[in-house]
């Protein structure tokens, strides 16, 4: 049973309230003496203790930047997302309606332009009324109300906990009224109005008269009528109890009390007071998006550069202060985004693998960076940007790493990257061309065995080269364990044929390879060390068999063979400036010549071989000079195509985000099942789409040459292989070596039939046809044998 109250201290009785009305008095007494108190300076010991105090407050009011949405908007600035904490639309005096600023006035502070900030008959009506009628009128003006608004709005922006009215001390109403008084002294009466109606709340985070005319009956604050602004005057006392979509009763009552002191204090006629009262709620609810889960336009990317503000120091030196930048501070973020390339890569992907019709764990992202600047250019998906867990729900962004910089404490909302698969193989090349040998050099393709300890020449690893450790050594294959013959550096790119790109790395340094690829921005995409750490130096690393790789670095090392060596870190900012004027730093483009322009060009010479003769050769993409290379892992879970020319360099990723081992095969995509997958046969075409659309967008002139010498023939036979070498009576009669260093020789026996790679040591698929024509597999029996990637 619940304690009884005694009525001897509740308002409810005669002697309760006289209680109230004693200690009311006092408290009157002292904030009344308070506003004579600086007038009593000579008056004794007791005056100079009061002056005392109030000189511990400040004389004037500290006014925090008014918190107002941020706005990312594209390079054309058009709106990305509006983030905010409150949602507010600042507005001038002049933009508010007549009738709002009547009602206001009329139901809180009807004497507000006769005092000076504190009404002293205000504060003595209302203790009799709440005496003699048992109310719980309160007396503050409006000019007070501002004051603890403003207070309130600055603890928010320093993170601090605000004191709000219910919770308020003597000391705390003193404050108010010494600031209030100061105000009144700074401010005219309309400007003060101004502060208060951009300023105050009105329901959930929505602040201001603007953000609440819009919210609540979709139009300005200027035209609002009669009942509407009533009913926003009396949301202001309590807007959460007399919120109207939810207590739409208490709501009408409120109104129709707030139009009933209009009419008392002749701000309105009876007949207009009878024809407001007569009328409903009539509302026209209109949220205002916000965040990047409401985006306009490219939702991941508006995370990963909601995550790049949060991150740097240039918009504050905590946690706390950056998200106070980015939510309060009335941002103006523009971004590099194209919207025209952003929304043919999103239709592309959307076309490609739509979320309704493909597998929940099945993710395809496409990039696009401009060489020469790192300008990112468009970030699309195809999962939907939400919390939710129903498949195709994805908050997780596949194009780029977990974290800034290998900083754990610097989240960038990714997923961290996957396998590249053969993608990787253009580094290979690079070194080749590098060492200044011919992409025409013919090497030996067969199928061989390394045994246990053979050594690949390893310059920075202990002992200057790295040892195959499998017992039963270790057998790389091609696609389909076929096309094992001689070949040119330049035919096995563009074919994709593993067992070239090894007998090219035989002839280089492993240390030089990786050196490249990570000179080129090659990481893994899962650092968490505080750095960008390299990958893995071992064979499998030369065919994207190690760590993972995000999208975004592998489109920018590509752009870097664009920019004939010239490599861009990746760059969304262009501009920054806050509501009030202030502007922030942004990166400008950061470029590197890492890698010579006669090496990049023997390989863009290379990579458009792709594009003639190899996995790019079928697709319909409509324009001229392209270059590319298509990758896949050896499980066949993550699937690329990247395709580049000089003014843009985009890449295609589908795979398995959710396990990253298991194969796309017997996966619905885009409402089909395919029995066997590569990057040829999904990501490649989805980018041919894209172009279709984009390529005309940032065209690119035709790539130079590399230089003679990376173009001739020097040996039209193979050096001596690992297998020949086992067979001496065979050497006779084989042309002799050129001066082309030929591989290290061994004593290992002839290859025997070996078992299917690991993931450690990806066999690169073969292509099938883009999305044109019949795909080989039991679907397509009589389909054509896809020729290799």
């Amino acid at each position: 049973m619940a304690a009884r109250k005694s009525p001897v201290f509740t308002t409810a009785t005669t002697f309760g309230r006289l209680l109230s009305f004693l200690g009311v008095s006092v408290l009157c007494g002292v904030l009344t003496a308070g506003l004579f108190v600086p007038m009593a300076a000579g008056a004794g010991s007791a005056a100079s203790a009061s002056i005392t105090f109030f000189d511990g407050l400040p004389a004037d009011l500290e006014r925090a930047t008014l918190a107002t949405p941020t706005r990312i908007v594209a390079a054309d600035d058009s709106l990305i997302a509006t983030l905010y904490e409150e949602n507010r639309q600042p507005v001038t005096f002049d933009q508010i309606s007549p009738h709002m600023v009547d009602a206001l006035l009329s139901v809180e502070d009807y004497r507000y332009y006769e005092h000076g900030g504190v009404d002293v008959q205000g504060i003595f009506g209302a203790i009799a009324s709440n005496v003699s009628n048992g109310t719980s009128r309160g007396a503050s003006t409006i000019t007070q109300q501002f004051v603890t608004n403003v207070l309130i709005n600055s603890a928010n922006e320093r993170g601090e906990e605000a004191t709000y009215s219910g919770s308020k001390g003597v000391s705390d109403k003193v404050r108010e009224i010494r600031l209030a008084i100061a105000v009144e002294n700074e401010m005219t009466k309309d400007e003060i109005l101004e502060g208060y109606f951009n300023i105050v709340p009105f329901t959930g985070n929505t602040y201001g008269v603007q953000a609440a005319s819009k919210y609540f009956f979709n139009k300005d604050a200027i035209d609002l009528n009669i009942q509407e602004s009533a009913l926003l005057a009396g949301l202001v006392n309590g807007p959460g109890y007399y919120d109207p979509q939810v207590y739409p009763e208490r709501a009408i009552e409120r109104r129709n009390l707030v139009l009933g002191t209009m009419l008392e204090h002749g701000k309105i006629d009876q007949a207009q007071y009878d024809a407001a009262v007569a009328t409903g709620l009539d509302l026209t609810i209109t949220p205002t998006k916000q965040g990047c889960v409401a985006a306009e336009q490219a939702p991941y990317f508006c995370s990963y550069v909601e995550h790049l503000v949060l991150n740097s120091e240039e918009f504050g030196a905590t946690a706390a202060e950056r998200r106070s930048v980015l939510y309060r501070s009335g941002l103006t973020i523009k971004t590099t985004l194209d919207p025209a390339v952003q929304e043919a890569a999103q239709t592309a992907v959307n076309e490609t693998a739509n979320p309704d019709t493909t597998a929940g764990q099945v993710g395809h992202s496409m990039i696009s960076l401009q060489p020469g600047t790192g300008n990112i250019l468009s970030m699309a998906q195809n999962t939907r940007f939400t919390p939710g867990e129903n498949p195709g729900d994805s908050m997780l962004n596949f194009n780029v790493d977990q974290y800034q910089d290998g900083d754990p404490e610097k989240s960038l909302g990714g997923i961290g990257g996957f396998q590249p698969g053969s993608t990787f193989k253009p580094f290979t090349v690079a070194a080749w061309v590098d060492a200044g040998k011919s992409l025409n050099t013919q090497l030996d393709g067969r199928k061989k065995t390394y045994p246990q300890g053979d050594r690949w020449t390893a310059s920075c690893l202990d002992g200057g080269a790295f040892p195959i450790g499998e017992p039963e050594g270790w057998t790389p294959q091609n696609y389909g364990d076929t096309n094992y013959g001689d070949a040119t550096v330049l035919h096995g790119l563009a074919q994709s044929l593993n067992t070239i790109t090894f007998s090219t790395a035989r002839q280089l340094d492993l240390c030089r390879i990786m050196e490249i690829a990570e000179d080129m921005g090659i990481h893994d995409g899962k650092s968490d060390s505080g750095e960008k750490e390299p990958l893995d130096i071992k064979p499998s690393a030369l065919i994207g068999g190690v760590q993972d790789v995000s999208p975004m670095v592998m489109a920018q090392a590509f752009a870097g063979f664009a920019a004939e060596g010239n490599v861009c870190e990746p760059r969304a900012l262009l501009e920054v400036t806050a509501a009030n004027g202030k502007t922030y730093d942004v990166p400008e483009p950061e470029c590197e010549q890492v890698i010579s322009k006669e090496t990049a060009r023997g390989v863009n010479y290379a990579t458009q071989e792709v594009m003639k003769s190899g996995s790019g050769s079928l697709l319909n993409y409509g324009y001229q000079p392209m270059a590319g290379k298509t990758g896949t892992n050896d499980s066949r879970s993550q699937t690329w195509f990247i395709g580049y020319n000089s003014g843009m360099a985009t890449a295609s990723w589908i795979g398995n985000w959710k396990a990253g081992t298991e194969s796309l095969s017997g996966l619905e995509i885009g409402g089909r099942i395919y029995p066997e997958i590569d990057g040829s046969l999904i990501a490649a075409p989805s980018w041919a789409k894209f172009m279709q659309q984009a390529g005309d967008l940032y065209p690119g002139e035709a790539f130079a040459n590399p230089p003679g010498n990376l173009l001739m023939n020097p040996n039209p036979s193979p050096s001596p292989s690992e297998s020949e070498e086992a067979d001496k009576d065979k050497e006779k009669d084989k042309p002799k070596p050129s001066a082309t260093p030929a591989p290290r020789p061994t004593t290992a026996p002839a290859p025997k039939p070996e078992p299917e790679p690991t993931t450690e040591e990806p066999s690169e698929p073969a292509a099938s046809p883009p999305a044109a024509g019949p795909v080989p597999g039991p679907e397509n029996p009589e389909a054509p044998e896809a020729s290799v990637p």
